[in-house]
């Protein structure tokens, strides 16, 4: 009974159900969801555990983030999901020694370009939309794993063989074919969208292989949801959206994590950048609304 409660809560924190404003007192919520006060108790305890609910004096009420708040949960996607590829590539420092074959020379850790507003260097005069996807990919010296093509490296350690985990390609196809279909027709902006663009991050990383890092990424996205849904993308950003998800399919298809990897981070700083840039905006007229009336 309480594990229904605790996912019915989700769903309508996530959809804005349950105004932000307003303490979520037990007896209320009992009627709602028609329980006794006893699951409704194990659900909310649950949800403050899950950082979804924030107490205050009087009570229980739904998390808002600060703005601040925001980019530091944007910052953690951006770490675990680069993650899920650095883990898997052939000669990056960061990959554990247990997760290769042979080892070799490391090569430099991937570093977040970051502009003067958080976004990717690269497209300054618009830190909301930053191309990520990049089509000169070198398709020599592919090597099957037999779940995934690997690109062989050159020079220096290029004896090294394949990775040993590679994503998993049915569950990357699939997205793949998911986000093509999205491009060539494109939804209605609304929470089912959102809730494709979550199931797509969520995916590549669960291919990688660590479920943990999925896990801690659905934490993310529960926290910044409410947020998402009361700025949804506009028919340019869908289109944005669907491409950079594409390619980054492709590459990672393709065995090509390293642009995958910097596929990913463009697409990741750019929607940070779009969504601090919102959150600031909306304060701002917040403030203006306040000092004037009609």
């Amino acid at each position: 009974m309480s594990e229904r409660v605790y996912r019915s809560l989700q769903r309508d924190l996530a959809a804005g159900t349950l105004v932000p404003t307003e303490r979520l007192g037990e007896e209320r919520l009992a009627e709602t969801y028609g329980v006794s006060r006893t699951p409704v108790r194990e659900a909310l305890a649950r949800l403050l555990s899950d950082g979804l609910l924030e107490r205050h004096s009087d009570g229980l009420y739904p998390y808002r983030p600060r703005v601040d708040e925001l980019g530091d949960l944007y910052e953690l996607r951006i770490v675990l999901e680069a993650r899920g590829i650095q883990r898997l590539q052939a000669t990056p420092a960061t990959v554990p020694e247990s997760l290769t074959i042979a080892a070799g020379p490391p090569a430099p850790v991937a570093v977040i370009p970051t502009g003067s507003r958080g976004a990717a260097v690269g497209d300054p005069a618009d830190p909301d939309r930053i191309p990520a996807r990049d089509t000169a990919s070198d398709r020599d010296g592919i090597a099957s794993t037999g779940s995934i093509t690997w690109v062989a490296p050159t020079g220096p350690g290029s004896d090294r063989r394949p990775p040993t985990r590679p994503h998993d390609v049915t569950a990357v196809r699939h997205e793949l074919e998911t986000w093509l279909r999205i491009r060539e027709h494109p939804p209605e902006s609304g929470t089912a969208l959102i809730a494709a663009d979550e199931e797509f991050h969520t995916t590549l990383l669960l291919s990688a292989g660590n479920s943990a890092l999925a896990d801690a990424l659905s934490t993310v996205h529960a926290r910044v949801r409410p947020v998402r849904a009361l700025d949804l993308p506009t028919p340019g950003r869908i289109a944005a959206m669907a491409d950079d998800h594409i390619a980054i399919a492709e590459h990672l298809l393709a065995g090509d994590l390293d642009t995958a990897l910097r596929t990913l981070l463009a697409h990741l700083t750019s929607s940070r950048a779009h969504v601090l840039t919102r959150a600031r905006r909306a304060l701002e007229l917040t403030k203006l609304a306040q000092a004037v009336r009609e």
